[in-house]
């Protein structure tokens, strides 16, 4: 490569002198982006011959002559010749003119070289103010933002003007409602943490009207939870599993909370829920036989911050021949959601859940225990699945496999494990039949104000509820 000098001020050296030391430094001054070289000549060369100066910088030797470009922010060149120079700071004015070429190697190491150190003094002065660096990689809205609606023209898809529904979902606007539910269990793990001093996630977040600290932000979901199941399905019950040591200050009508002994740690959360559900299922078998002909409902797992926007009782009418229902979607690294999970409720459907969950805890100890605190149980229930059967997530509808003696009912995820984030990517919008909403991730506020917004007018219904959803979805919020 050529490199085009400027002319350079120069003075020669006796080349028996002691070696120069050459100083470079930025715009700045000052330490920042300093470099000291080196430079010494070898022994006289024979004649035909040039001479080889060798400079030294960081450790890396640099031959012939070297010309350097915009090093730390400053536009200089410097140059190193043999047995020449002391070299200045800055821009060098002189009489004499050359070009010099040097190898690419040697090129490419000094590129590596300063972009290492200049990295390095970037790092380190984040590290200097980390508040900085955190508020600006961290920053989410404390307010709704609003985006394209995804599924614009779209066949079997919500179709909207604003936040009004052009369209309707399943669920009519004059009831908002269902019938369903009289025979089904809604159950959830849920505990709160107290948040210790100075703890970012301990400072208030206002909804609506409402401000909220982090324990009260937690129920505030979890009784969003609990209304929409109540407003869709008003005939069935919910059961919070928790842990023995919350108190949940939470006394609703079809409501039952559930002390459950177990380890409810953050990192250990996911690991304990699936206890929880094996503890929950062995409960019952043992109630159908202390009482043979007691009634047993059927059963869905599901995660505390996912909104029931439709009867999902009716699976269990439509799909007879299933023990346990799981949720798939297009994810070739986590196909399965671990969100929504539905049992049978009858002691066959109950028995083999059990079982199919315990070999997931089992994999999960053995396989998953370093995994995400969000993911192990997801990663688990997909290596139980692959490991007995090969099922297409592509596809669009519920199909059945049998997996160790149970026969699970895939279940579309678009339809009953419905995200915002999937919903503006792989699901191309929400479909007009969805039943399950998932405001999983940082939409939690989103959860909130969707809640708000259905009550907040009388002129809004579910499906305009909804395109607010869809419009807002894309973004990630504050909680």
């Amino acid at each position: 490569m050529w490199c085009s000098g400027k002319r350079l001020g120069f003075s020669k050296r006796d080349p028996s002198s002691s070696p120069t030391t050459t100083t470079l430094e930025g715009a700045n001054g000052g330490n920042e982006g300093r470099l000291v070289a080196n430079i010494s000549s070898i022994s006289e060369p024979k004649v035909g011959f040039p001479r080889i100066g060798v400079g030294l910088i960081g450790g890396l030797r640099l031959p012939n002559a070297v010309c350097v470009r915009r090093a730390f922010g400053v536009a200089f060149r410097h140059w190193v010749t043999p047995g020449l120079i002391s070299v200045k700071e800055s821009y060098i004015q002189g009489s004499l003119g050359m070009r010099v070429c040097f190898g690419w190697r040697q090129f490419l190491l000094f590129v590596a070289l300063v972009f290492f150190v200049t990295h390095f003094l970037s790092v380190l002065e984040l590290h200097q103010d980390p508040a900085v660096s955190y508020q600006s990689k961290t920053k989410k809205f404390d307010h709704l933002v609003f985006g394209p609606a995804a599924g614009e023209g779209l066949p079997n898809r919500l179709q909207c003007k604003g936040n009004k529904a052009l369209n309707k979902t399943h669920i009519s606007a004059s009831s908002n409602v269902s019938n369903g539910g009289d025979d089904v269990t809604f159950v959830t793990v849920f505990t709160v943490y107290n948040s210790s001093v100075g703890d970012r996630s301990s400072e208030s977040t206002r909804v609506g009207k409402v401000s909220y600290n982090k324990v009260d932000r937690s129920m505030a979901i979890l009784n969003t939870f609990i209304n929409f199941i109540q407003l869709m399905m008003p005939q069935s019950n919910t059961v919070i599993l928790t842990d023995p040591a919350s108190n949940l200050p939470l006394k609703r009508n079809r409501v039952i909370v559930y002390p459950i002994q177990g380890e409810y740690s953050r990192d250990k959360l996911m690991l304990q829920r699936i206890r929880s559900y094996i503890a929950f299922l062995d409960e019952k078998l043992k109630e159908q036989s202390r009482e043979p002909g007691k009634r047993i409902s059927n059963i869905i797992f599901t995660d505390s911050d996912i909104a029931v926007v439709g009867d999902v009782g009716q699976i269990f009418n439509k799909n007879e021949d299933f023990h346990v229902a799981l949720t798939f979607r297009n994810n070739k690294q986590q196909p399965l959601n671990s969100g929504f999970i539905a049992v049978r409720g009858t002691h066959d459907g109950i028995l083999r859940a059990k079982v199919f969950l315990e070999e997931v805890l089992k994999v999960y100890i053995s396989e998953y225990m370093k995994a995400s605190r969000m993911l192990g149980d997801q990663l688990a229930i997909a290596s139980v699945v692959k490991s007995h059967a090969s099922f297409d997530a592509k596809t669009h509808k519920p199909f059945l496999e049998d997996i160790n003696g149970a026969s699970v009912l895939f279940l579309p995820c678009e339809v009953y494990n419905w995200t915002p984030p999937e919903g503006a990517g792989q699901f191309h919008g929400m479909p007009v039949d969805v039943k399950v909403v998932h405001f999983k991730g940082s939409r939690k506020r989103l959860m909130l104000e969707s809640w708000n917004f259905l009550h907040s007018s009388s002129s809004h219904d579910l499906s305009d509820m909804l395109c607010l959803v869809l419009h807002s979805g894309r973004t990630k919020y504050d909680f």
